[in-house]
């Protein structure tokens, strides 16, 4: 084998272990959406039994956490890639990271389904719950899907639809701590509730996340901690 077809066969091998840990986060994003739907829908309808298959789950979307972590660096210690694979790479990394965050937060949502199913329906926040969780479901897989086509118009537009959760998240809890006040027998249900709502807030913060690493791997640009104006910027100067 010559130097050229050494260098090809390598060349190769580096793109399918690229295309492998991509496969497997995408996989993962799947599962980790899923996952955010079951969590809602036990919630509003006090499904306890589809809240537990959302806690069962959690482990595995741990697992594939572990396993892509490592091939990636395997992949940075092999081929010690520069410029845009080297982003990529990183990419994955963080953006697995942030997925397996999502997870978490689904698992505290069903864990709360859970209790609300033991302890009655709240008797306030289920619009909430619907309307700020279909927010961001579709900010989840709009991260996602402008990870895919490494559209970074699609990620400012994810990080424009965060401020919107933000505010209408804080709106929300506003108004269940002034129904609490009113009626402290509510107190219990109502905060399985908030604590929902603050996971949903959070599942929000990790799409944005996700979508601000999508401008970096696209642009080589840090957008994280950087305003809104500042970053459709640099979104337009693409």
């Amino acid at each position: 084998m010559n130097k050229e077809t050494t260098t090809q066969h390598i060349s190769h091998r580096f793109d399918e272990e690229l295309a492998a840990a991509k496969g497997q986060l995408f996989e993962m994003g799947g599962i980790v959406e899923t996952q955010v739907s079951n969590a809602i829908q036990a919630l509003l309808e006090l499904d306890s039994k589809l809240a537990k298959s959302v806690v069962k789950k959690d482990q595995i979307i741990n697992s594939m956490e572990i396993s892509i972590d490592e091939d990636c660096a395997l992949i940075l210690a092999r081929r010690q890639p520069a410029a845009s694979d080297l982003r990529l790479v990183l990419t994955i990394i963080k953006t697995t990271t942030d997925l397996e965050r999502v997870g978490d937060e689904a698992n505290k949502m069903a864990k709360q389904a859970i209790n609300l199913a033991e302890e009655g329906m709240s008797p306030k926040g289920h619009i909430e719950i619907r309307h700020i969780g279909q927010r961001v479901t579709k900010m989840l897989r709009d991260s996602l899907d402008c990870l895919v086509r490494q559209d970074i118009q699609l990620a400012l537009k994810v990080a424009q639809e965060d401020k919107a959760v933000d505010l209408e998240y804080g709106t929300a809890i506003r108004e269940l701590v002034t129904y609490m006040m009113e009626d402290p027998r509510s107190i219990s249900r109502v905060m399985n509730i908030m604590w929902s709502l603050r996971a949903l807030e959070r599942i929000g913060d990790h799409a944005r996340n996700i979508a601000e690493h999508v401008i970096y791997l696209v642009q080589g640009d840090d957008v994280r901690h950087m305003g809104l104006e500042k970053m459709a910027e640099k979104v337009q100067q693409s």
